[in-house]
């Protein structure tokens, strides 16, 4: 069974592992394979622990007692696209397609929407093969943007959710 909670002290370790490990399965042929082996799992957890101290909507997806995927959310720092923005979201390979992402989509929406957040959006660069996952939850790409990482230039795009209702809606669906 799959539970979503808050992001609690002490989960910084295992999130900074959800995130090296789904970053090397999603971004073999989109990113530099040297950039990949150097992720760290301790410099991702230091990351991570100070968003969870901050009190940074993190979210996690856990299965028993392991986290096997998170998400992060908070109202916007950029103008124009929507209120809320959902900055991070990834599930371990072996647990996709079980509803864990939806349901750390929902919990993410209904953190921005409490925030007072009415629309929210996120950007997923464009090669990577879920973004079709965020239009199954009636995300319409609505921007794209040219990116800088890893010393290469990756087109993204934004999807969005106005009225954020929408993502509740939908993330709770099927």
């Amino acid at each position: 069974m799959i539970d979503i909670r808050r992001a609690r002290l002490g989960d910084a370790a295992a999130i900074g592992a959800v995130h090296v490990t789904a970053w090397r399965s999603a971004y073999p042929s989109i990113l530099p394979d040297d950039y990949l082996a150097g992720l760290s799992v301790p410099r991702m957890a230091v990351t991570y622990d100070r968003m969870i101290r901050r009190g940074a909507g993190v979210f996690v997806a856990t299965a028993d007692t392991a986290i096997i995927g998170f998400a992060a959310a908070a109202p916007s720092s950029r103008r124009g696209l929507g209120e809320g923005e959902i900055s991070l979201l990834y599930v371990l390979d072996d647990w996709r397609e079980q509803g864990a992402g939806r349901r750390l989509m929902q919990a993410s929406a209904r953190h921005m929407a409490d925030a007072g957040c009415r629309s929210a959006y996120l950007w997923v660069l464009r090669d990577n093969p879920s973004r079709w996952f965020y239009q199954r939850l009636g995300g319409r790409p609505v921007a794209e943007d040219i990116t800088r990482f890893a010393g290469r230039k990756l087109m993204q795009t934004a999807f969005l959710w106005d009225p954020i209702d929408k993502l509740l809606t939908e993330s709770t669906a099927g």
